[in-house]
């Protein structure tokens, strides 16, 4: 069905779609690689919201020599007017002849329909071509388009015996400068980081990306059930924080913190108030949060792991012990037989620096 020169144009437009890695959020990924007689004459990815898709780069470099090209682009063409116009329209008057697409976009506004109007005019079009790994740059965005939940990554650093901090909260620093400067990898890709109110506390958290550079720093969520953030705590520096909490009884604090024009604060009751997790992680997909890098203590975390809301682990394991005293990874319900345990599907498994990075999917 696809030849060897159309897997190797198609990994070119997947490393092309990587480039916008930090900086696409809120759309998706995407490359795209026009060839024409086995040649690359264009090539171009989405570099920002708002910007020109992928595609439409190719174009504006292919030119004139788009006329009869193979046009191979990791997400199904957009049909739908947003901020920039339709990429199908785009290539219908490049009059391309065939176009090789990775994936169908999720998104209800296109889902089939760009591959279904291509079609209609005469271009020849084949789908699933290296479709894993399209989608492993954006899992964030099809589970946002299908479900309308984020992707939940929950992060941690944890000794060889699974503890995150002495007794008397000391953690830092657990794992290598290696591991720490990988995780603001994690950030960087992320749309928000999220914490709860006692990582706030005990560690006066920035929750921003640093150690790389970035164009852009992601959105900040924090989970604060009876308002205890203190107004000068340093994660409300900058703009766009998100605290979710359980308790309206402080609104004098909720007009401070509103006033300094930083915060949102969201109210979502559960029991004993706490806040709706559930809810939370609805209203994040309707900010258009694609990916949310959790990096919390054993509580918060524990907590979303048991209410179902985490889609994948990264631990970094450092080769010291710090014994029985020292603080677990999660806090979680007691367990009385086997058939209760948290299965785990491992995906990666890598040395950084001296620390073992272990990526798991729930």
């Amino acid at each position: 069905m696809f030849s060897s020169k159309d897997y190797m144009f198609m990994a070119h437009a997947v490393r092309l779609a990587e480039k916008g890695l930090y900086t696409a959020t809120p759309n998706p990924r995407v490359g795209c690689v026009i060839t024409r007689n086995d040649q690359i004459v264009g090539s171009g990815w989405h570099e920002k919201a708002g910007q020109a898709h992928a595609e439409i780069n190719a174009l504006a470099m292919a030119g004139d020599k788009a006329r009869g090209a193979t046009a191979y682009v990791t997400l199904e063409p957009c049909t739908h007017h947003g901020r920039t116009p339709p990429c199908v329209e785009a290539l219908i008057r490049a009059a391309v002849a065939r176009v090789v697409i990775a994936m169908e976009d999720p998104n209800p506004l296109v889902s089939g329909s760009g591959i279904e109007t291509l079609k209609q005019v005469g271009i020849a079009v084949q789908s699933g071509l290296l479709q894993e790994q399209a989608l492993a740059l954006n899992p964030g965005f099809v589970k946002r388009m299908q479900r309308g939940r984020p992707w939940v990554r929950l992060k941690t650093a944890v000794s060889l015996d699974g503890k995150t901090a002495l007794r008397n909260g000391q953690s830092q620093w657990i794992s290598s400068e290696a591991a720490r400067i990988d995780g603001h990898r994690w950030r960087a890709r992320s749309c928000a980081v999220m914490t709860g109110i006692g990582t706030i506390l005990a560690d006066n958290a920035q929750l921003t990306v640093r150690h790389i550079p970035v164009s852009r720093q992601p959105k900040k969520v924090i989970i604060d059930n009876r308002l205890a953030i203190p107004v000068d705590a340093r994660v409300l520096q900058g703009e766009d924080v998100f605290i979710f909490t359980g308790s309206i009884e402080e609104t004098s604090k909720t007009d401070t913190l509103e006033k300094m024009g930083t915060a949102q604060i969201i109210v979502f009751e559960g029991s004993g108030h706490r806040t709706n997790l559930n809810r939370m992680m609805e209203t994040l997909a309707k900010l258009a949060l694609n990916e949310v890098l959790v990096e919390a203590g054993s509580g918060l975390s524990g907590a979303l792991i048991q209410a179902g809301l985490v889609d994948e682990l990264i631990i970094y394991m450092a080769p010291s012990l710090l014994g029985d005293a020292a603080k677990s990874m999660f806090q979680l319900s007691e367990m009385v037989n086997l058939g209760q345990k948290i299965a785990l599907s491992i995906e990666d498994v890598r040395m950084i620096g001296r620390d073992i990075r272990v990526i798991a999917r729930l």
